[in-house]
């Protein structure tokens, strides 16, 4: 919002040697943002001066251009009371007009100098100038001609134009739409001064009769007031006074015509939209409802819309003639042979305003005004305002009648405890202040009864509607300033719950490890599913739908990390870095079959019964660990040979977390899409599968456009940390030595090491410390279809050093139980 700062002065009595910065401050510390402190005329220096055109001589030139060699009176303002010569290339002026001229020596926006300087056979001192060399618009085709009695010839023309104004540029919140007023902002600069405050709309109106022009609302919920005026014999030639044009530029608006200026002036100085039709093509009488199936309507900017039936429009006896709040329709808009003018000022419903902009892709200064919720009670005094203007300026009279259909909404009452606004921001602020401030925003009365403040909010705030916006409205007048700045106290006995201490310990494990955490979008689409081989019927294909997409090629909840990670690699590879270890801790949605929950109203939190239903609609989301590795897992240099990542740094990466939480794994030979089968390992714990980690298939490779050998895994990290021993319990230790027992066995080549690995565990029995492989051997000396896995057992007792025949025995036994189960032969 634009407001020039004469004409807030018009509506409150700012002191003379006003700062405008310091009113900007002093705006903004009540909440309405500086955006922009303006001086149009600072980028001008030198002499700018009215003018009057004393002979104006076409001179047509050799390329076909016609330039008028001009006489123009300036006064004494150029030191010789003579005639200026000036030369000028625009046509729309006449002998006797009063213009801007910028004399020798003056300089324009942009660094402009002026000099006198010999052109077209002339030597043309000085310029007539346009709005666009001035700053002040971007009509540059044409000069500006000042309308009579503006200035006397030689007169600075800064006054005239407002140059020497200063103009506030403010953000304004949504739920600020009063202050997209200079209503709203003088009640602002009112306040902060402490004060009076002249209302723009309080004024006399005629009451409503049934002579005015005929209007039939049929949904007054989404129109609640409808005023009409009429004024006829209205000049539509008659031009916009120069003071009035001078404010919607300073307002950030383009004059237009005298009756579309008039409206958009009542609009800025009161917040009030107003359409104006042009009476004549108004076929019978007006009515307002919502749209029906299959209309259409072309708006004023020319575009045929098929209306919806949730739009509210108003309509004549032809049909449908403008989208109520939004745009007017095209066969009944104004023109410069309009004599007869409708005045419409009616309250729309912001929801249906905001809600038909936005279906429409209409953006107004009246929707955006109308959406946001305008003062309901001021439409009588905005039309008459308008009224007024146009008689004022166009000629014309007031058609007898004056029409009012409805009523506006009866202003809420909001009660607060007197002790609020203190309780919420540590101020001190007794009763008398939390009445006082409240009175001083508007809220009138203001009635205090045991402690209770109950305030009935003015019809220009829609936003205020419980206690604590009103505390806020307090806080605001006392002063954010006030408000201490102190840190809450830390409860006592806090800190990390135990799952954030294990997911922090499986972060640091694996970037000690060497990998690098990536964060990815949790969205997939069923492209990606099929880049990664799944087949039809792999649950991972069970995906949550989202309603409103960021990307309608990812509409859905990701059940996988793996694409996110893949992505990751992918973009990293294409830009030269192939060398990759990623790793990526986040969540995965997977909904049950058939789940769906019901739609809530927003009106109201859900009840118990309510938020039941909405917990069982609920998919479940568990943590999952990813990982994807790439290219070298060791480089190579003077120190020797690099190595390629393989199937077991995926493993070993689950290892790392298992290891950290000291959770113990099971591995064996696993078969699942995306990973290459014969080098995908499944990873068991707690008795359950949790995860895999292996090679990925050559054509997942291929169509994530990552390095062949490729290596992934993913787990169920949630599992993972609900198998972890609590933290509190610290390993116990011996300090008796270790009895060390290595063991050779033979087994057919399709029986696996875990379960050669759980065979040995159980049969060593509890003196067994650890079991590690260390050696396969496949060749003659073992036989074909079969191989040799080396194993290093480790016993201690807690309580004594074991005899070497104790360890023999357990030993013994292991391998027992391990050519029982697996037909292991000892070699």
């Amino acid at each position: 919002m634009r407001a020039p700062v004469s004409w807030i002065r018009e509506y409150v009595d700012l002191p003379d040697d006003l700062d405008p910065a310091k009113l900007a401050e002093s705006l903004t510390d009540l909440g309405l943002k500086l955006e922009a402190l303006e001086q149009p005329g600072e980028a001008i220096t030198g002499p700018l001066v009215v003018g009057r055109v004393l002979t104006m001589e076409p001179e047509p030139q050799k390329n076909g251009k016609t330039i008028n060699w001009c006489t123009v009176d300036v006064g004494d303002a150029n030191g010789s009371g003579e005639p200026q010569g000036i030369v000028c290339g625009a046509h729309n002026f006449a002998p006797g007009d009063l213009v801007v001229v910028v004399l020798p020596g003056g300089v324009l926006p942009g660094g402009f100098e002026i000099s006198a300087r010999k052109t077209y056979g002339h030597v043309s001192a000085g310029m007539i100038c346009s709005a666009r060399e001035l700053d002040l618009g971007e009509d540059h085709d044409g000069i500006m001609v000042l309308p009579p009695g503006a200035g006397e010839p030689g007169d600075d023309a800064r006054p005239v134009l407002g140059l020497d104004e200063t103009v506030i540029e403010l953000e304004i919140n949504p739920d600020r739409a009063y202050a997209l007023s200079l209503r709203g902002v003088a009640r602002e600069a009112a306040l902060a001064y402490d004060a009076p405050f002249r209302d723009p709309v309080a004024r006399s109106v005629p009451p409503a009769d049934d002579r005015g022009f005929p209007v039939r609302v049929e949904d007054p919920a989404g129109c609640p007031v409808f005023v009409a005026r009429t004024v006829s014999g209205f000049d539509p030639a008659s031009p916009t006074p120069e003071w009035l044009a001078r404010r919607i530029r300073q307002a950030g608006m383009r004059p237009i015509s005298l009756a579309v200026d008039v409206t958009n002036y009542v609009m800025l100085e009161t917040g009030r939209p107003i359409h104006g039709y042009d009476a004549d093509k108004v076929r019978g009488a007006l009515g307002v409802r919502r749209a029906r199936e299959g209309e259409r309507l072309t708006t004023l900017d020319g575009q045929p819309r098929e209306l919806d039936t949730e739009d509210l429009v108003v309509t004549d006896d032809s049909g449908i003639i403008g989208l109520g709040g939004v745009m007017g329709g095209e066969d009944t808009e104004m023109s410069d042979s309009t004599t007869r003018v409708l005045v419409e000022a009616a309250h729309w419903d912001p929801v249906s305003m905001f809600r038909t902009g936005r279906r429409h892709r209409i953006t107004s200064e009246a929707g955006k005004r109308n959406e946001r919720g305008v003062d309901p009670t001021i439409c009588e005094a905005a039309a008459d305002r308008v009224v007024e203007l146009l008689t004022t300026y166009g000629g014309g009279t007031v058609e007898p009648g004056h029409t009012v259909v409805g009523e506006p909404p009866a202003p809420p009452r909001v009660t607060l405890p007197s002790d609020l606004p203190e309780r919420v921001t540590g101020v001190a602020i007794d009763e008398a202040t939390v009445t006082r401030c409240l009175a001083r925003v508007g809220c009138d009365p203001v009635v205090v009864s045991d402690g209770l403040v109950t305030a009935e909010v003015p019809p220009w705030r829609p936003d205020l509607t419980d206690p604590f916006d009103l505390v806020e409205e307090v806080i605001r007048v006392v002063g954010y300033d006030h408000v201490p700045s102190v840190l809450p106290p830390a409860p006592s006995g806090g800190g990390l719950t135990r799952r954030q201490r294990l997911r922090r310990r499986v972060g640091r494990a694996l970037a000690g490890a060497g990998l690098v955490e990536v964060v990815s979008f949790p969205f997939i689409g069923d492209h990606e599913l099929d880049a990664l081989g799944l087949p039809p019927d792999d649950e991972r294909r069970r995906l949550l739908r989202l309603a409103n997409p960021l990307s309608s090629e990812r509409p859905s909840m990701t059940t996988t990390l793996l694409p996110g990670l893949l992505d990751a690699a992918a973009r990293n590879v294409g830009r030269g870095t192939s060398d990759l270890a990623l790793f990526e801790l986040g969540t995965v949605t997977l909904p049950h079959a058939g789940q769906g929950t019901q739609i809530l109203p927003v009106d109201a939190p859900p009840g118990p019964d309510e938020l039941e239903v909405l917990v069982k609609g609920l998919p479940d989301q568990p943590l999952h660990l990813g990982v994807v590795a790439s290219g070298h897992r060791l480089p190579s240099g003077w120190w020797g040979p690099g190595r390629d990542v393989e199937w077991s740094d995926a493993l070993a990466a689950v290892r790392e977390v298992a290891e950290a939480l000291r959770v113990p794994l099971e591995v064996r030979s696993g078969t699942r899409a995306p990973w290459h089968p014969g080098r995908c390992a499944e990873v068991v714990a707690g008795g359950a599968v949790v995860g895999w980690a292996g090679e990925l298939h050559p054509r997942v490779c291929t169509a994530w456009g990552v390095p062949p050998r490729t290596v992934a895994a993913e787990v169920d990290l949630d599992r993972l940390l609900e198998l972890a021993p609590d933290d509190t319990v610290a390993p116990s230790l011996s300090h008796y030595p270790v009895a060390k027992e290595d063991v050779a066995l033979v087994v057919d080549a399709s029986v696996t090491v875990a379960e050669v690995e759980a065979a040995l565990r159980e049969g060593a029995g509890e003196l067994l410390e650890s079991v590690r492989l260390f050696d396969v051997y496949t060749g003659s000396q073992v036989g074909e279809g079969q191989k040799s896995l080396a194993f290093a057992l480790r016993f201690r007792a807690p309580d004594r050093t074991l005899t070497e025949g104790e360890a023999a025995a357990a030993r013994d036994a292991a391998v027992a139980l391990a050519a029982e189960r697996c037909g292991a032969v000892q070699r």
